[in-house]
């Protein structure tokens, strides 16, 4: 499951963290972006709930230097021994650029460089040299964790895919449907036995159809208008089905945008309905070679009048207690 969970303080979270695990949830993974930072909501976890696994997807590889990520996760892989995964990746450039004023330079090469920076330090080694996009000096870390957190490498496109199976021990997926984890995971046949497979999988937990694909849309046109997720979805298949959606967006022409994204899409996309349906959709990444799915709850009007009682049931009826 993504956490945190709005609504709920960070400070009240450890009652939702309980209830992850009471539910069979094995993870909890966070993301960053312009909410809370990736590591923070993790470190509450490693501390209050000790049956659940942690994992970043993802941190950026531009907005901490190298060796400040590589603290980042050396603690936390520290406070939750065996426990963490650190995922990592080029996120976008309005995260980057515009929010954090770093430059989205050569994002598949400094993605590289920090996934082979942040496992030699994490290893413990001493990193002096040059790679390709930032040249690090005499970096050791003082406190190298006894147990080093796997490095999963977000991907979209074959270099990407590629690059993870190659170096990596998992890869982060994200906005594919599950008849689309096929094509992806046919760029990693080279990869290790273990190789962790995560993709993120929105869920938006309600029965009303119409306000499911009101919202699938509007998060559709959010994403995947990002060129990096519009490349990612022509390699697909789907430039037919886009193009009149990314033709209005680009005119200015933001209801016509909504209005060009077919019900069919939405659907393949975003999981909707009861919790019994929406386990049945998320099961299906599971069958298609997804080893943690990763399930993103977006708010409903349930949740959001019933508050985090709702939320509590909500996770219990999402998890195998239901089964």
């Amino acid at each position: 499951m993504t956490v945190p969970f709005g609504g709920v303080p960070l400070s009240e979270h450890a009652a939702v963290f309980s209830a992850l695990a009471d539910a069979g949830f094995t993870d909890v993974w966070s993301a960053e972006v312009a909410g809370t930072d990736g590591f923070t909501p993790l470190t509450l976890a490693a501390a209050w709930e000790p049956r659940l696994r942690l994992g970043t997807a993802i941190a950026p590889a531009f907005t901490r230097g190298p060796g400040l990520l590589a603290m980042t996760a050396a603690a936390l892989a520290e406070a939750a021994p065996g426990r963490f995964q650190l995922g990592i990746g080029a996120s976008s450039p309005v995260v980057v650029g515009d929010w954090n004023a770093v430059d989205f330079d050569r994002p598949f090469a400094r993605s590289r460089d920090v996934l082979r920076f942040v496992r030699s330090a994490l290893a413990g080694e001493l990193v002096d040299g040059d790679f390709d996009t930032f040249s690090v000096r005499r970096f050791r870390l003082e406190r190298p964790p006894a147990t080093p957190p796997q490095i999963l490498l977000a991907a979209l496109r074959p270099g990407m895919l590629r690059l993870a199976a190659a170096e990596a021990d998992g890869v982060i997926l994200n906005w594919l449907s599950a008849s689309d984890v096929t094509t992806a995971l046919a760029e990693t046949k080279e990869a290790p036995s273990g190789f962790e497979v995560a993709t993120r999988i929105f869920v938006v937990p309600t029965e009303d159809v119409a306000f499911a694909r009101t919202i699938g849309r509007r998060m559709i046109t959010a994403y995947l208008t990002v060129p990096a997720y519009a490349a990612f979805h022509r390699w697909l298949g789907r430039e037919d089905l886009l193009t009149p959606m990314w033709q209005a967006w680009q005119s200015g022409d933001r209801k016509g945008a909504l209005a060009a994204i077919p019900d069919s899409l939405v659907d393949e996309l975003i999981v909707h309905g009861s919790p019994a349906e929406c386990r049945a959709r998320v099961q299906a990444y599971a069958e298609a070679g997804v080893t943690v799915p990763i399930m993103a709850l977006t708010p409903t009007p349930e949740l959001e009048r019933g508050g985090p009682p709702a939320l509590l049931d909500l996770i219990a009826a999402l998890g195998r207690t239901t089964s």
